[in-house]
């Protein structure tokens, strides 16, 4: 049940990460790519200090063109699971053993993303339908009494989190990928340089298997929300949302509407 698993940093909090990889202290876990966008001298002092962390200075490319270095470390390393997390995460070691075993006993899963809470324990709707250019619009324009109604179906909220389902979006901070899946539907488009890199790939693993929320091990999410507080994180974000909508479709993306359809 070997593991590789890859954290994408970009002028990082050592404190933060050296909680993430704390995190990893697990048998199953076999390597830990940190990948630097930012070649910080002292998130690679600090990935020194694990036998099992391969720290790898890289250019700004974008955060799933980041994990995909690591991704093809794993396709040749005939890894059979890799782990997507972000830096900003922390969990009990034991996890990710969960979380494999439970996609070992279920071969038809290729995405398995666990429940997700805030620092306070509340929960977080990171389970989601495929979006329309509404709820992106919704989401950052409009007064939050609106949103809410939108969000109410858009993050599934209906939905038991007590218990398995599977959704046609998960969101990044904790991706765990069957390897053998990805090889058949490809890496992250890197396209897009953040943010939606993670609605493309889930749905793409939909189309082929199950991508399920798996409530079995929670994660802590210390989640900063930059692109609502930094006016250059939105413009990021609103640019590579238009490119997401531009690939799949605006108004008319029969995927979505037949995905989004069998969660009602």
């Amino acid at each position: 049940m070997n593991v590789a698993v890859s954290i994408v940093t970009y002028h990082t909090d050592c404190d933060e990460l050296r909680r993430c990889l704390a995190s990893l202290s697990s048998p199953v876990v076999s390597k830990v790519y940190v990948v630097d966008n930012a070649r910080d001298i002292a998130v690679k002092e600090l990935c020194g200090r694990y036998p099992v962390v391969e720290y790898m200075a890289n250019d700004n490319v974008g955060y799933g063109a980041g994990h995909n270095v690591a991704l093809r470390k794993s396709i040749e390393a005939g890894v059979r699971y890799h782990l997507v997390l972000n830096s900003d995460v922390e969990f009990l070691p034991e996890s990710v053993e969960i979380a494999v075993r439970y996609m070992e006993q279920n071969e038809n899963v290729a995405l398995l993303h666990p429940r997700i809470v805030d620092s306070t324990g509340a929960l977080q709707y990171t389970s989601r339908m495929l979006p329309t250019p509404w709820n992106v619009f919704a989401r950052r324009f409009m007064p939050s009494f609106i949103s809410r109604l939108s969000d109410e179906r858009y993050l599934l909220k209906s939905m038991s989190h007590d218990a398995i389902f599977d959704a046609p979006y998960h969101q990044g901070s904790f991706m765990l990928l069957r390897v053998s899946a990805l090889k058949r539907v490809g890496l992250f488009d890197e396209r897009f340089f953040m943010y939606p890199e993670d609605i493309d790939l889930s749905r793409r693993l939909y189309r082929m298997y199950r991508t399920i929320y798996y409530p079995g091990i929670t994660v802590v999410h210390h989640h900063r929300a930059a692109s609502y507080h930094n006016s250059r994180m939105l413009w990021i974000h609103i640019v590579n949302m238009m490119k997401y909508f531009n690939k799949w479709g605006w108004f008319f993306d029969r995927e979505r509407k037949e995905f989004n359809a069998r969660l009602r």
